[in-house]
């Protein structure tokens, strides 16, 4: 009995050990873009490295979800700071309403301290969670004005999305349909462009799954920036940012001029009722842009 119970127990240490190996193993550091500014600090012998907030110039996080966002923030105690201080955090999520992370009552921290001592004292290490479902996300982060200085670290950690049976969502506008050809299956995407949004009715509560593809002509090398609106009754709710390539696995069926370029992915939350959206490509100077849409199984019978 004392061996079954010995043995059980060294099974779960050793699951639990594994889990946070893997874990481990998963989360990753990023660095932001656009604004940057880095600062070392020393948490407990060890020097991290985070990165300061403006209050005018945005810090820029790209990451593809489904995950977890940590941000870890530290609030930056000058000599003639008070003994607590609160500071909040201003950010969006893929261009979408400004939110605010809230910090009360920070305090020096007594385990960390700048590399370089005269930037004053750390304070006290702050940690939130931000959620993001599926897709490619662009969160941009900074501070109010009159803002104590607040330096930050993201560490971003997948997680595994509940599976689900998705399928094609077609629109009735009259739109030029493409066929794509990937893996000897033919796919059916819609082009539209800046002169020629694309407007589509959903009824919800449902997810509306939206592939993007930029399309390149042959002169065109590199990663090519691009940015999609999304509109929900004629009121701007995301703007996604997104980056692609030339695909080397997909084809137009017909046609030879272009090539597609990889897709990139973003989920749309349909709230309850009938809503109209429209998709809008921001950047004049780009070629036109194919979607696909996709529904979960489940949301089929909705009447549309």
């Amino acid at each position: 009995m004392m061996k079954n119970l010995s043995y059980c127990l060294m099974l779960i240490a050793l699951l639990c050990s594994t889990t946070f190996a893997l874990n481990a193993q998963s989360r990753k550091s990023l660095s932001p873009t656009s604004y940057k500014k880095e600062v070392g600090i020393n948490v407990e012998g060890k020097s991290r490295t985070y990165y300061f907030l403006d209050t005018d110039r945005k810090s820029v996080i790209t990451v593809k979800g489904p995950g977890k966002l940590q941000v870890l923030s530290r609030a930056q105690f000058v000599p003639s700071q008070k003994v607590k201080v609160n500071y909040n955090i201003l950010y969006t999520i893929d261009g979408g309403t400004q939110k605010q992370i809230k910090v009360k009552s920070a305090v020096r921290s007594t385990k960390s301290t700048f590399v370089n001592g005269a930037l004053g004292v750390p304070g006290q290490l702050m940690k939130i969670e931000i959620l993001l479902n599926r897709g490619t996300h662009t969160i941009e982060f900074s501070l109010p004005e009159n803002s104590p200085g607040v330096a930050t670290r993201f560490i971003f950690t997948p997680t595994k999305e509940k599976k689900r049976e998705w399928i094609g969502f077609y629109t009735a506008q009259s739109s030029d349909i493409v066929e794509l050809v990937a893996n000897e299956t033919s796919v059916s995407y819609y082009r539209f462009s800046t002169e020629k949004p694309l407007r589509v009715e959903v009824i919800g509560p449902t997810e509306l799954r939206v592939f993007t593809r930029v399309e390149f002509t042959y002169n065109m090398r590199g990663n090519v920036h691009y940015r999609v609106q999304v509109k929900n009754n004629d009121r701007i709710i995301n703007t996604y940012q997104m980056s692609s390539r030339r695909s080397e696995a997909t084809s137009y069926l017909h046609g030879k001029d272009l090539v597609p370029g990889k897709a990139c992915e973003f989920i749309i939350d349909v709230p309850s009722g009938r809503q109209i959206y429209e998709l809008i490509p921001l950047d004049k100077d780009k070629n036109s842009i194919l979607v696909r849409m996709m529904i979960p199984k489940v949301d089929v019978k909705k009447k549309r």
